[in-house]
């Protein structure tokens, strides 16, 4: 079997975390169980791949695309380890050497989805059932955790304010401190097995954000809390899609010592799609490393390979124009039933057919026939006896979604290596040099000069010196929903990559992930008989 080794193809870049979907997750799981019926018929998978590990990354040996990086929510995780659930399997017994970031699932708090009061020592023993399930969870099934945090953005959405209790900035905070404390004092600890842990850092603006980072630095203190404090940082709300705050931040980390080599070795960016940022933090990633802490990681996640596959959509270009805007290019994919019996390659028939302009192929893609996608020919009924719109059973989200994943991690790689080799994007070359003389022109020069010098004020000061120019660098949130009709898919909502007419915030993104995946786990009970 052939291979695409993306581990390999890592180097020293910023690590991007694909954020699997735990409808993707059921399909690698629930094959694994061999004690009745195969999830997936094997007359359904496509010539040339024999089982669902080949279209699970983590798996070295036998996935098409080897990649040991990634992301999992217990927002919609089963927390209870004791229990053996299939569907959770492709991250419980994920491959050893393989890494896992779990995030804590705070967005569940916000929308009242984890049902409780959870202002700080309100008492209320739901909350207290969730945050204990959390953290064990956490322990058991991630290299590092993610703090349960209560994103800045609930105290501005009224519903979400309601359903958890949080009105205010401060309710906010005191209650991710309540939190802070609890992991603090009940982790399992890295030397028993346990996780590592990222002090969330949250706040709406750069005054909120200063003070929420002034309040919390002290849980990352190894002189306050010996053997039991956090172990590095994890980026929210405008902490993770400003630049400017981004590198006052790290001069701020790196002057109070919690920069550490072995102590604060990992950073993580909430939800970031935006390819240019994949360069950002590589550049960040290496002046840290250079300067600070030669250990130091940035690690950023998104689940848009996912969202996009819900919503009928493909990736199908990686776009790299020097000196221009760098995109991955979707689109609604091929969808109609006609292709049930056509025997040409996927990417054959999306090129003649003028689905799409350009089609870049990847290892899941070139063992693909049009009809193992569009698999319901005019006439055939679904499980329940109905005859759908669509031409997709919820194995072709599967396979989409194993395509999206590797051209997103691809396009990634592939920015980075193009960067290194001496074109650039638009975005990471400082227009503002002409006529202003000793300016930089990279955006990598100015962030090694920050940190080059060990004087903060200084670092502060060319900071402050090319304000002009962090406001041209446009935030990650890059992912915009357009509320249109496609007639090539059962869902509404379309996403595309290329310049949004407005940025979405956190929890934008949030509701879009949660959303797709309830349509689609009503798709599989469909599809596999009420499961």
């Amino acid at each position: 079997m052939s291979q695409d080794d993306l581990t390999s193809k890592q180097n020293d870049y910023a690590v991007f975390l694909p954020a699997i979907s735990g409808f993707y997750a059921t399909f690698i799981g629930k094959q694994r169980d061999t004690s009745g019926t195969p999830y997936v018929d094997p007359a359904r998978m496509p010539a040339g791949m024999q089982d669902m590990e080949q279209m699970n990354w983590l798996n070295s040996k036998q996935s098409l695309f080897p990649y040991r990086w990634s992301l999992y929510s217990g927002g919609h995780a089963n927390l209870d380890l004791a229990k053996q659930d299939w569907s959770e399997d492709m991250v419980r017994n994920r491959e050893p050497g393989t890494f896992m970031l779990g995030d804590s699932g705070g967005f569940q708090i916000a929308k009242g989805l984890w049902e409780g009061d959870w202002k700080a020592n309100s008492g209320c023993s739901k909350a207290q059932k969730k945050r204990d399930a959390v953290l064990k969870w956490l322990d058991g099934i991630a290299d590092y955790g993610m703090i349960l945090d209560i994103p800045t953005w609930v105290i501005h959405d009224k519903k979400a304010s309601k359903a958890c209790q949080i009105t205010t900035l401060q309710e906010a905070v005191d209650a991710t401190k309540f939190n802070n404390e609890y992991f603090i004092k009940h982790r399992k600890g890295v030397k028993d097995g346990g996780a590592r842990f990222l002090n969330v850092l949250q706040g709406d603006n750069h005054s909120s954000a200063e003070d929420w980072y002034q309040t919390m630095k002290v849980y990352c203190d190894p002189t306050a809390y010996p053997d039991r404090h956090f172990d590095g940082w994890a980026m929210g709300g405008q902490n993770m899609c400003d630049v400017h705050l981004v590198l006052k931040r790290l001069v701020a980390l790196r002057h109070d010592n919690l920069l550490q080599e072995g102590k604060h070795d990992w950073m993580h960016f909430l939800g970031t799609s935006k390819l240019e940022w994949a360069l950002l933090l590589t550049d960040i990633q290496r002046a840290v490393r250079k300067y600070v802490n030669p250990n130091f990681t940035i690690s950023f996640d998104c689940a848009s390979p996912f969202l996009a596959t819900a919503n009928g959509q493909m990736y199908h270009q990686i776009d790299l124009p020097h000196n221009d805007k760098w995109c991955y290019r979707m689109g609604p994919s091929a969808d109609d039933k006609k292709y049930a019996t056509d025997t040409r390659s996927f990417r054959d028939t999306v090129l003649q057919d003028k689905v799409f302009p350009h089609f870049d192929e990847s290892p899941v893609s070139k063992h693909l026939q049009i009809k193992d996608v569009c698999i319901y020919k005019p006439g055939d009924k679904n499980k329940i006896g109905k005859e759908g719109k669509t031409s997709w059973d919820s194995f072709s989200y599967a396979l989409m979604m194993g395509h999206n994943v590797w051209t997103h991690i691809e396009a990634v790689q592939r920015a980075n290596r193009e960067y290194d080799a001496g074109t650039w994007p638009a975005m990471m070359w400082n227009q503002g040099t002409k006529g202003r003389t000793g300016d930089h022109a990279k955006f990598r020069d100015i962030v090694n000069a920050i940190f080059a010098t060990s004087d903060k004020q200084e670092s502060l000061d060319i900071i402050e010196h090319y304000s002009r120019y962090w406001m041209d660098i446009v935030g990650t949130r890059g992912f915009k929903g357009d509320k249109t009709l496609n007639a090539h898919s059962q869902f509404n909502a379309l996403f595309e990559f290329v310049e949004p007419e407005a940025e979405e915030t956190e929890a934008d993104e949030k509701m879009a992930e949660e959303a797709a995946e309830a349509r689609l786990g009503e798709l599989l009970r469909l599809d596999h008989g009420g499961e």
